[in-house]
């Protein structure tokens, strides 16, 4: 019994630290000075970002450019800046976070 109680534990922050590597990597470039998980800030939150792109096809890469190249309105007349902080992968991975947002 200790040791499955003990597996779950341990199985348990495997799953959820991904979570919150890439919470710390969103704050760490900058992307938290505009955006929250839950509501909306400057821009979008993460929450609503990943319903609005739910189920559509293409909407990770379509995303990772906006993250790298900026855009502008999608979500209002507040353009999103490019953020040259970010690489490719790194943006690909805070996409792949923000559309698992519920």
């Amino acid at each position: 019994m200790k040791r499955s109680l003990m597996l779950c534990v341990v199985l348990s922050a495997f799953a959820s630290s991904g979570a919150f590597a890439q919470a710390d990597l969103a704050k760490a470039k900058n992307c938290m000075a505009c955006h929250t998980v839950a509501t909306k800030l400057v821009g979008p939150a993460y929450k609503d970002v990943a319903q609005k792109y739910a189920g559509q096809k293409g909407a990770e890469d379509k995303l990772v450019q906006k993250v790298l190249k900026g855009g502008a309105g999608t979500w209002g007349p507040i353009p999103m800046p490019a953020n040259p902080q970010v690489s490719e992968a790194e943006a690909r991975s805070l996409v792949k976070w923000v559309l698992a947002t519920k």
